[in-house]
């Protein structure tokens, strides 16, 4: 009872709701527009997000205090002696990897061109600003970060490279370069693995010895960039060096030259905004012409082919309106909102396409008052409903609890293009559909707008104009063989209760009653609207076919199938956490981490080792765990080198700290091999007269790694932090990527999680009060096999889950509401009668419009495909599926399984009397004739 009160009163409401439009057309057709132009002018303010770390990375995370920690202690300009910024943060950079394409980089021939590279940017100057009587150049050498001496820090292994050319040129014996640790003339060790790549060596590799020839090299430049100033002229270095290595690789084309800056993310991540720029117009167009073609029928006067151009502009409107919002916010755009106009117009073509629907079952000889406000009762307590299934699951992802920035803000954004696009549809769209239904209850032309002459006259025009202007006029349908009269505009609401008889002469069926047998017997008579393809093609041979005693087992075998192969690639789900799979293809960004890939991916990013606590390094039972933590890695460790070197001077390693601590300050570090440990280590002073301690130390690790590099580095990152919850010695790890992989699967996972069960909670809250039990239950059954399939075939179609992915994923919900939603609210509600007969008038009423707008949203998701970027891709192939396992559902899965399921139909005759039967009424019927006589005949 309280359900029926609840549907009665927002029925009502909404009734009003639509005659109030009705009374209005003007103002709420002219309002909307003038607010969208109004804050269309607000995109001066267009601003775009630019940092990627805090679109991508989990927003809280232990890495990110790590790394202010490890920055705190061992700052970037500490660095002198060697490049450990790799450590930290990588800053501003320029780094090229060079690949010989037949060869070794080694060769004479390719080492001294490299040699001319590596001069050639050293000497590049730009001038900053560009044209100014106060320019000034600047160069590499300006900008770089210098060591004790105020030279340059180069790579290590450009240093090695000028020995062994400058031992070739004076016919030495070049020196032995080892791999991936090698010795540098002055005598200290030096870590070439991330240097050189696709090594091979005289022997076993693993021994370090010596390298016969490599396939790619790679140098790397660090600029400073602490003031805003230095920070432009970084920006324009990194630029005039992409540029220099442009022409220099066409100067020598023997040579592969593959750039990364630091601004490379940055700049090819948006890039795909504008890569998608013509595509979305093209979209637009293939979309408006196929709701021009879904809104066309055979009868030029009930066709609405402008209805459908109007909700693609409702639509683009309510986009331009809450675009226009945030920018006056102050909101930061990027490229992963280009999924936010496909949420939006999904949404709103299922609802404009319903409202079109419910229009062609109301009585053409009401006022278009009543009409438009029987629309509104019919349909927008549904599509109310399913902008809030939208709201809650995009709503709970914007949340502070979110972890992931990007994930937050374009959940923001959709929600807010949806709750504006559900305001637009109720006030432009259905303004819009006042003025249609003036113009069809004066039978002018749905195209032109140009009154149909009557047929006596029509018949005395050429063909062509009878086709063009051909109509059915009521007198053509109130002849002796017509169906029953029209109902009054109180029963609009129920009218939907007699699916098969005339769409002009609905008898009222009360919500608790059966509606007779005849209504649902076929029809022998035409309905002027089966001149609409799609709608005739449904009611004669889709609806029979689909539940055909025959099909249905072929269909539960699909279904099985669809659940099969959606198992299989749920199991094989894997997190997409790298940030270069998010952008632009063909750019410097993919084409480098290519090329990392394949010649530098046999050992990982420099793990940093930081022991941030004052410890006993002098205690044997200490030194002895250290050695053990960073056994198996490749290192450098100032502690190692240490040991050895009091083993060399016959010294035990386990001494009193003030002889440890005096010998590692006064004798090791001054060492000329041994003076870069320098920067590893942060002496505090104890007091007058008493030794320093060593009160922060850091080494550098490198693992041996295989081709799944990323998930390597997370399982190695969440093992050694165990080690040191467990460890006497305080310790932690620090890589810059860390950032993008520390609870990244948590950070991406707990959106979409959370999402689904908010919907599935609002399904069964609403259940109680307002929805049929079994709906919602048939509705978040749906949406569970919907996203499952989903994920599973998105991962079959090799789309890793990624926050693009993710956020295809929560919009997914909704759109399988708007999809299935109605169908089922239709089936439910119908009493008597079988369920097959059900489903055909469910599939009638709402298939319709559901294939409609599938059918507009597929044609705009085509040209998407055709973007160049990797970001759009995974837009495409999660909206494709989303798409594709919906009109499954929809149009296959639930036709099928409703006919043998619960809901039950009453199996007693209308006009039965037992316990079970519906009871009779009485109700006032009209009688319409050619004359408009009205007379009032009283049936029970």
């Amino acid at each position: 009872m309280l359900r029926q009160v609840l549907q009665a009163g927002l029925g009502g409401s909404f009734h009003a709701l639509g005659r109030f439009v009705a009374s209005h057309p003007v103002f709420f057709a002219s309002a909307p527009m003038l607010l969208s132009i109004l804050l269309g002018a607000s995109f001066s303010r267009y601003r775009v997000e630019e940092n990627v770390e805090y679109l991508l990375a989990p927003k809280h995370s232990l890495a990110k205090i790590e790394g202010n920690l490890v920055e705190s202690l061992f700052p970037v300009n500490r660095s002198k002696h060697a490049l450990y910024s790799d450590l930290q943060t990588p800053g501003r950079y320029g780094r090229v990897i060079v690949t010989a394409r037949k060869g070794s980089v080694l060769d004479p021939v390719h080492l001294d061109t490299i040699l001319t590279l590596h001069r050639r940017l050293y000497q590049m100057q730009v001038t900053v600003p560009a044209s100014s009587a106060s320019s000034f150049n600047y160069s590499f050498s300006s900008l770089c970060l210098p060591d004790d001496n105020n030279a340059c820090i180069i790579d290590d292994i450009i240093r090695s490279m000028q020995g062994i050319q400058a031992a070739r040129a004076a016919n030495h014996t070049p020196p032995p370069l080892k791999y991936p640790i090698t010795r540098l003339a002055d005598g200290r060790q030096a870590y070439i693995g991330h240097q050189l790549g696709g090594v091979q060596g005289w022997g076993p590799m693993a021994k370090g010895d010596g390298v016969r020839s490599a396939r790619a090299l790679q140098l790397t430049y660090y600029l400073q960039a602490h003031t805003s100033l230095m920070d432009k002229v970084a920006g324009q270095w990194e630029m005039a060096f992409c540029a220099e290595l442009q022409h220099f690789g066409a100067a020598h084309p023997k040579l592969g030259l593959y750039p990364s800056t630091s601004s490379s993310l940055r700049t090819d991540f948006q890039q795909s905004s504008v890569l998608a720029r013509r595509p979305l117009l093209i979209s637009l167009g293939l979309c408006s012409v196929l709701a021009v073609l879904c809104c066309s029928m055979r009868d030029c006067v009930r066709a609405k082919p402008w209805l459908g151009l109007l909700a693609l502009l409702s639509i683009t409107l309510s986009g331009l309106t809450a675009a226009g919002i945030l920018n006056l916010t102050g909101a930061t755009y990027n490229s992963t909102y280009l999924g936010i106009p496909f949420v939006m117009l999904g949404h709103g073509l299922f609802g404009s396409f319903e409202m079109l629907s419910s229009w062609r079952r109301t009585r053409e000889d009401q006022h278009v008052k009543d009409r438009v406000a029987a629309v509104f009762e019919d349909v927008m307590l549904r599509f109310s409903g399913s902008t809030l299934l939208h709201l809650t699951a995009l709503g709970l992802a914007a949340s502070p609890l979110t972890n992931m920035e990007a994930v937050r803000l374009f959940c923001r954004t959709a929600s807010l293009g949806v709750a504006v696009g559900y305001v637009y549809t109720l006030s432009l769209y259905g303004s819009c559909l006042v003025f249609t239904g003036y113009l069809e209850t004066g039978y002018r032309h749905g195209c032109f707008c140009r009154r149909v002459p009557k047929p006596e006259r029509l018949d005395a025009k050429p063909a062509w104009y009878r086709c063009l202007m051909y109509t059915r006029y009521e007198e053509e349908t109130a002849g002796p063989h017509a169906s029953p009269p029209h109902v009054t505009h109180s029963t609009a609401a129920h009218m939907h209760a007699h699916p098969h008889s005339h769409p002009h002469m609905q008898p009222h069926v009360h919500a608790g009653a059966a509606p007779p047998l005849s209504a649902l017997g076929p029809d022998p008579h035409p309905h002027p609207q089966d001149s609409h393809l799609l709608l005739g093609c449904m009611r004669r041979c889709y609806g029979d076919w689909i539940t055909n005693t025959y099909v249905k087992p072929f269909v539960v075998l699909l279904y099985l199938v669809y659940i099969s192969f959606g198992l299989m690639g749920f199991m094989q789900v894997t997190q997409g956490s790298d940030p270069s799979a998010l952008v632009a293809m063909d750019t410097a960004t993919v084409l480098y981490a290519r090329a990392q890939q394949r010649y530098f991916s046999s050992y990982s990013p420099v793990i940093g080792f930081y022991i941030y606590e004052s410890a006993p390094y002098w205690n044997a039972s200490v030194q002895r765990d250290l050695l053990e933590y960073t056994k198996g890695f490749q290192r450098i460790s100032w502690l190692e080198s240490y040991l050895g070197y009091l083993s060399e001077l016959n010294q035990s390693t386990s001494q009193p700290r003030h002889n440890f601590t005096r010998t590692l300050r006064l004798h090791f570090l001054r060492q000329p091999r041994y003076a870069h440990f320098a920067d590893d280590i942060i002496f505090a002073e104890r007091g007058a007269g008493e030794e320093p301690e060593v009160a922060a130390s850091r080494v550098f690790l490198v693992a041996k790694t295989t081709e799944n590099k990323r998930e390597e580095m997370s399982v190695l990152l969440d093992t050694l932090r165990r080690l040191s919850l467990t460890s006497r010695v305080r310790f932690l790890i620090f890589n810059p990527s860390f950032v993008y992989l520390d609870r990244y699967a948590a950070a991406v996972g707990w959106p979409l999680r959370h999402s689904l069960l908010a919907v599935l909670f609002l399904l069964g809250l609403a259940s109680l009060a307002l929805v049929e039990p079994l709906v919602a239950a048939w509705l978040g059954l749906t949406l569970l096999s919907v996203q499952f399939g989903v994920v599973g075939f998105m991962t079959l179609w090799g789309v890793e889950l990624d926050c693009v992915s993710v956020l295809c994923l929560i919009s997914t919900l909704g759109h399988a509401a708007d999809c299935s939603a109605p169908l089922l609210c239709g089936f439910a509600g119908g009493r008597g009668e079988s369920r097959t007969r059900w489903v055909r008038v469910a599939l009638e009423r709402h298939g319709v419009a559901s294939l409609q707008a599938l059918l507009c949203y597929a044609a705009a998701l085509a040209p998407v495909a055709c973007v160049r970027s990797n970001l759009t891709r995974t837009i495409f192939r999660c909206l494709a599926l989303a798409a594709g396992c919906s009109a499954l559902h929809t149009l296959a899965f639930l036709p099928t399984l409703l006919t043998f399921l619960p809901p039950a139909k009453s199996k007693d005759a209308p006009g039965g009397r037992g316990p079970g039967s519906p009871r009779q009424e009485v109700e006032c019927v009209e009688m319409n004739d050619s004359t408009r006589v009205v007379d009032q005949i009283t049936t029970v």
